[in-house]
């Protein structure tokens, strides 16, 4: 007896999500085709049942990460908005936090993958430069009081920074916390100087 078409559908969504998991911790380069069907729970054959190759599953990997993405930066916005506060300053906040730091499995993909996405696919690519136009756009529009092009423009600022600080933060957070926390907080608290928080 077959699989059914929602079972189908709900095993690639399994096989996306460990390989995102796996992706976001290690890198896509450094997780293999056997280790990525065990975390998920399928024989190789399964796997090419749902995915033509790695490249393939890399691709619906990134357009996921980018959709959930821009859903929490949305949410984020939204909350925010209901509470009568500052959207940028508590993006800021929580994008440069101890708890962001710590989140790679499910915080900002753009900053999870900025160090694959090079090296991946050409649609991989793609999902990932429209994942970030669709962030500064976001960004630009909670910037008061410019015109559109200064808008951008600090919206590009802004997010390069704080990507920066975080992937920097990231990077030696096992070795030095205390490091990466300081570099956390220099980097949080010009940029909320710089939209007035």
């Amino acid at each position: 007896m077959g699989v059914s078409k929602q079972q189908a559908v709900e095993n690639k969504r399994a096989i996306v999500a460990a390989a995102e998991k796996l992706f976001r911790q290690r890198g896509v380069a450094a997780v293999g085709l056997a280790e990525l069907t065990k975390a998920a729970g399928f024989t190789q054959g399964g796997f090419y049942n749902h995915f033509k190759s790695k490249d393939a599953l890399v691709d619906a990997v990134m357009e996921k990460a980018m959709e959930e993405g821009a859903a929490l930066l949305t949410t984020g916005i939204e909350t925010s908005k209901a509470e009568a506060a500052d959207p940028m300053q508590r993006h800021i906040e929580w994008y440069l936090s101890p708890e962001h730091l710590a989140n790679i499995e499910a915080g900002c993909p753009l900053t999870a993958f900025a160090g694959d996405v090079r090296r991946l696919g050409k649609e991989a690519r793609q999902a990932y430069a429209s994942g970030l136009v669709w962030n500064f756009d976001q960004l630009a529009k909670m910037i008061d009081g410019e015109n559109a092009p200064e808008k951008r423009k600090k919206a590009v600022a802004l997010f390069s920074q704080m990507v920066g600080a975080l992937v920097l933060s990231r990077a030696v957070t096992e070795s030095d916390p205390a490091l990466a926390e300081e570099i956390l907080k220099n980097a949080r608290q010009p940029l909320l100087q710089a939209i007035g928080g």
